[in-house]
């Protein structure tokens, strides 16, 4: 199973449906449909709801107040889609006769619907089709329905907003705007139901549903800075409005692309959001927390590029989702972090942000499957080829290659087909396996080892670094002589391996006569740089490319040879201990 997974400001957003998925075109023959069960991203594909997209693309979206359905109308042909949660399945499609603007859910649940097309007609629905059609005077642009006086308000291409009372049957008095082109959006405050219209002319008036009349106006002003860099071909324009549950707090979205928060008391927005691509911002919506903390409230804007969410007070970036296909619209469900969005592409795009809200309780089983994923995370899209620089390149001789097809440019190098790097790394340093292969067995050897148990022993009182010296000394000798002969049954006698047992070295490490001062002057003069019998410098001797067996020296001699001094064979005895001589060549 195939989970996609994107990690925007750290935050995970698990696409469970969309852009993680393929679809099937009704076009495709049922032969060529079986083949598909041998394709491993079609059979390792999520799907959270059954059906759920549309033939060419989707426009609009919303859940029931019940919370057990979804909504959602597309093309192309034009059709209505229902979803029940429960089934995680589609319930029923029905077409219609033309494309779909919005659409606003009378009743609890999918029963009862009102739908504005784009051919100026406003068509009814209930559970048996359409119930009833009417056409609006002008071509209408956003509705909403006032449930304590049954107004359904149409804005259109005009400077009015148009009333039809569905419980009278008929059209009443329109409330006339002062803008001269026409009225973008309509909205209505949850709390105390002021209306609220968003203009194309860049104002935003606000009516008294009791007086019917305006009571205020709003004509946002961006920032010096936003103004600067707004698109002089596109005109200001309101393009989205949303209230929150507070009753004070308005969102406004322009057609520049900025967000204006809002507060009903003041004239002046208290933070201005840039969405930094320019398009008009098509849908606002606040989420609040869902433990109930104000100051962690979001806000979700989306424009045809990319959906933000962000913070309501400084306007810091929570996360972002950018679909493949442009943008249309967006649902969040209630209470959890899992987003509907409708895009121009065939599938309904489902993303799941655990950072955001819980799964809803019927897919919580969506907590689960992301730790599943998490488990087995989807391969590299790369995984068949190797990224090299340009001195990785000249490194290996391929430097020839560059502008060729072997080698595809990507920022600051190249990715190139990994089985052609294997080879060539191999040409180019035929003993690297051998190396390897020797620097494993080495860590090996070291890791037992270190790993045996050891008896610390006991020093003598005189001489003791002579005596640690000497114990450490004859504890590799004999770890050295078994590595070496590992088949033969060997029998190390102590007391040749281990001076300190030595008779004749009895009083070497008991008589404190013979102790060994080596912070006298004389001890200094005899050994000016002498160290530790197991500080031991390696020698390596490469002859015809060979490596010859290592002669351990000391850092004396050592120094010399640097030095370029001559060193004859030097002969010294240390007491107790056998005579060495070592040969600088």
């Amino acid at each position: 199973m195939v989970l996609k997974v994107s990690n925007p400001n750290n935050v995970k957003i698990y696409t469970v449906s969309g852009s993680g998925s393929r679809s099937i075109p009704d076009w495709l023959e049922r032969r060529k449909k079986r083949v598909l069960k041998n394709d491993p991203e079609w059979t390792s594909r999520v799907e959270l709801i059954q059906d759920f997209e549309f033939p060419e693309a989707s426009l609009r979206i919303k859940t029931t107040r019940d919370g057990r359905f979804l909504m959602a109308t597309g093309v192309y042909k034009p059709q209505i889609r229902v979803y029940e949660y429960s089934e995680m399945s589609m319930k029923f499609d029905r077409h219609t006769n033309s494309e779909n603007v919005n659409f606003v859910i009378l009743s609890d649940d999918w029963t009862k619907s009102v739908l504005l097309q784009n051919d100026r007609m406003i068509e009814f629905h209930n559970q048996g089709g359409i119930y009833y059609n009417i056409r609006v005077p002008k071509f209408g642009r956003d509705l909403v329905y006032h449930y304590p006086s049954c107004d359904l308000l149409v804005g259109a291409s005009s400077h009015e907003v148009y009333r039809l009372n569905l419980s009278q049957g008929r059209f009443l008095n329109s409330f006339s705007t002062d803008s001269t082109k026409g009225v973008n959006v309509t909205i209505i405050n949850p709390a105390h139901q002021l209306f609220g219209f968003g203009t194309e002319d860049g104002t935003i008036e606000l009516w008294d549903p009791r007086s019917r009349s305006r009571i205020g106006l709003l004509a946002p002003q961006l920032p010096p800075s936003a103004s600067s860099s707004m698109n002089l071909n596109n005109s200001f324009q309101i393009t989205a409005m949303e209230y929150r549950n507070d009753g004070l707090s308005l969102a406004v979205g322009t057609s520049t692309g900025h967000v204006l928060l809002y507060d009903l008391r003041s004239a002046k927005p208290w933070l201005v959001k840039d969405h930094q691509y320019g398009y008009p911002i098509k849908k606002l919506s606040w989420y609040d927390d869902v433990m109930g903390d104000r100051e962690k409230s979001k806000v979700i804007s989306a424009d045809c590029k990319i959906m933000k969410i962000w913070d309501k007070d400084n306007g810091a970036n929570f996360t972002s989702i950018e679909p493949n296909t442009d943008i249309n619209d967006f649902c969040v469900v209630p209470d959890s972090g899992l987003i509907f969005v409708t895009n121009e592409g065939m599938q309904i795009g489902a993303y799941y942000i655990p950072s955001l809200g819980p799964a809803p309780r019927w897919c919580s089983f969506l907590d689960n499957l992301t730790e599943e994923m998490e488990e087995n995370p989807q391969p590299n899209i790369y995984e068949d080829y190797k990224f090299v620089t340009r001195k990785e390149l000249t490194s290996l001789g391929m430097d020839h290659l560059i502008g060729t097809n072997v080698l595809k440019p990507y920022m600051h190098g190249f990715f190139m087909d990994l089985q052609l790097y294997e080879k060539a790394k191999l040409i180019a340093n035929p003993f690297a396996y051998a190396d390897y292969r020797e620097r494993i067995i080495k860590e090996k050897l070291e890791k037992e080892r270190g790993s045996r148990i050891r008896v610390k022993k006991k020093l003598p009182k005189v001489n003791k670094e002579l005596a640690n010296r000497l114990l450490k000394s004859s504890e590799k000798k004999k770890d050295d002589k078994q590595q070496g002969e590992k088949s033969v049954a060997v029998i190390v006698d102590d007391d040749v391996i281990n001076p300190l047992k030595d008779r004749r070295f009895n009083e070497l490490f008991t008589n404190p006569d013979f102790e060994v001062d080596e912070n006298t002057t004389e001890y200094k003069l005899i050994h000016p740089t002498i160290d530790s019998d197991e500080d031991l410098i390696t020698q390596i001797n490469k002859k015809n490319g060979e490596k010859i067996k290592d002669e351990p020296i000391r850092k004396t001699q050592y120094l010399q040879k640097k030095k370029g001094m001559k060193s004859s064979n030097r002969k010294w005895d240390s007491i107790g201990e056998m005579s060495m001589t070592f040969k600088l060549n």
